[in-house]
């Protein structure tokens, strides 16, 4: 099985040398790097040193990362392709890949799974939840309030809104939330081992196979019973079952929770663009879609491998390299935003790519959007004299998660 094939970039390319990822940020916490943004700028398509050694390429440019993803010739298997954070061990290549673990797998079964998954995330679905999701955005401001400042609002907001809501989508006891945000977090952690993370994973998938076999003598009205009871015409294996739980639980809260904090944390810190959106909260959702755009959350971006040689973005991409997809440096592409590094509230149109493209596209972005929308009105409608609690440069930040953010957020109001 080849993971990527070293193919040095041919002399005269204008591909630049081969490097790794860049990864050091510059003092602003909100910008992907530097070196990221100017290989973006020089070599749209540039080779990529990965993280075993061999040489893949890095895609910066929005157009040709909507390409790669809309493209089927592009494999999401992470098991075959080589990732420029993270070695992949060999054992681990050699598994059969877990179908159901959907976002890391191909059509036909790809296609599948999310069919089955859709009609739980539609736009009139998540209207339907948005009176609950306000119900849990209320009882924890309240409890803030009522605790008094100063306030972690990761700890305390950003955190339990996302893992509330899928808990009770999924039908996960939202009590055992700290064995799952531990197990989650530890799992994404880029400093870790190999085994550190497996095991993670692992301990993660015993406890949801033993929420899934209780499902079936104790069903509920929530996802996983449906999906149990519902699908008699094509149904689930306990595994597979255990694999969507995992995923969708990983993905419903951790990406939420992070986004929020540090949207807010953008916020506190642009003092101009706060102050235009409390002047007029209407533009709530413009200024989540400008956050989504503009915080680089996802870090080190998406992973593909060409199934065949494919042109992008005028390099030939061969047949068993890996491509490594910058969501951030592409959301900061001046040919599709202007003034793209500029964070701006008022912005629309926004066509940004934190959610994807193509038939991996976010499932749950629907879902995403509406907590992120409620989450934020009603925090600084609460708190219209919300501020950081202490300075900027002390709030520590999740340099080493796949998922980019900030551990603590200290607030005043």
């Amino acid at each position: 099985m080849t993971s990527a094939t070293q193919h040095p970039a041919p002399a005269g390319s204008g591909t630049g040398e081969p490097a790794p990822l860049p990864r050091q940020r510059g003092k602003c916490p909100f910008s992907p790097p530097d070196e990221l943004l100017q290989r973006a700028e020089e070599h749209p398509v540039s080779p990529l040193i990965m993280a075993d050694g061999s040489v893949g390429w890095l895609v910066t440019r929005a157009e040709d990362v909507r390409a790669v993803l809309a493209d089927t010739r592009f494999s999401a298997d992470i098991l075959k392709a080589s990732n420029p954070i993270q070695v992949i061990p060999e054992e681990a290549k050699q598994l059969p890949p877990d179908p159901a673990f959907f976002i890391h797998v191909d059509p036909p079964h790809h296609t599948r799974y999310r069919k089955m998954l859709m009609g739980q995330f539609t736009m009139r679905r998540v209207r339907a939840l948005e009176p609950r999701i306000s119900e849990i955005v209320t009882d924890r401001l309240d409890a803030i309030e009522a605790a008094g400042p100063p306030s972690d609002l990761v700890r305390d907001f950003a955190l339990p809104i996302p893992s509330l809501v899928i808990c009770e989508l999924l039908g996960v006891p939202y009590a055992e939330r700290e064995q799952f945000q531990t197990l989650t977090a530890a799992m994404l952690r880029t400093d870790a081992t190999p085994m550190e993370v497996g095991m993670s994973a692992w301990n993660l998938r015993q406890y949801l196979a033993a929420l899934v076999a209780t499902k079936h003598e104790e069903p509920d009205g929530a996802l996983i019973s449906g999906l149990i009871h519902d699908s008699d015409d094509d149904p689930l294996t306990d595994e597979e079952l255990t694999s969507i739980a995992m995923l969708l639980l990983v993905g419903g809260h951790e990406t939420t929770a992070n986004q929020l904090s540090l949207g807010v944390f953008a916020l506190l810190t642009n003092p101009e663009q706060l102050a235009v959106l409390r002047a007029d909260l209407d533009r709530v959702p413009d200024a989540v879609e400008e956050l989504l755009r503009y915080l680089p959350t996802f870090q080190f971006g998406v992973t593909r491998l060409a199934t065949e040689d494919v042109p992008v973005g005028g390099q030939l991409i061969r047949a068993g390299e890996s491509v490594s997809l910058s969501l951030s440096a592409a959301n900061r592409d001046p040919s599709r935003f202007a003034d793209p590094g500029v964070f701006d509230v008022t912005r629309t149109g926004n066509q940004h790519l934190a959610f994807g493209h193509g038939v991996h596209l976010c499932i749950g972005q629907q879902l995403a959007r509406a907590e992120l929308r409620i989450a934020l009105r009603a925090l600084l409608t609460r708190f219209p004299g919300l501020r950081l609690h202490g300075a900027a440069d002390d709030v520590p930040l999740r340099s080493e998660s796949l998922i980019y953010g900030v551990r603590e957020l200290p607030v005043s109001w």
